[in-house]
């Protein structure tokens, strides 16, 4: 059963950096595409970044693009998102999850499983 713990999230400032981590367990991520999703109140779950299971290939949504960098690393079986210059529309519950489009193509923000249970960004000045 793929099972996945993001961490990281927290209260920051408009301008501010997070960094979140997401630790894979039960399973190897070696093979798996795998991104990162957001839930904000009131609003429907967004793609926000997607890696390719090497990766050499990512993609981000165009609201992020620019700020935020995803990346991960096998041997730790962890994917991060790196996320620089945050704004108050960044807030939301941050999931990572598999990737079932390639990041390559144009349905991969809407091609996410279901991620573990989140982590918190709250962004406010």
């Amino acid at each position: 059963q793929l099972q996945f713990v993001e961490s990281g999230g927290d209260s920051v400032q408009p301008g501010g950096s997070l960094r979140l981590s997401c630790a894979a367990t039960g399973f190897t991520i070696d093979h798996y595409r795998l991104g990162w999703f957001r839930r904000a109140p009131g609003k429907e779950r967004e793609g926000v970044s997607c890696i390719s299971s090497g990766g050499t290939s990512t993609a981000y949504v165009d609201s992020v693009k620019g700020r935020f960098t995803i990346s991960r690393d096998n041997a730790k079986n962890t994917v991060y998102l790196q996320m620089n210059n945050l704004k108050q529309e960044d807030t939301a519950v941050y999931y990572c999850s598999p990737v079932f489009s390639p990041c390559t193509g144009d349905t991969w923000f809407k091609d996410f499983g279901s991620g573990g249970q989140g982590t918190q960004v709250t962004v406010v000045s």
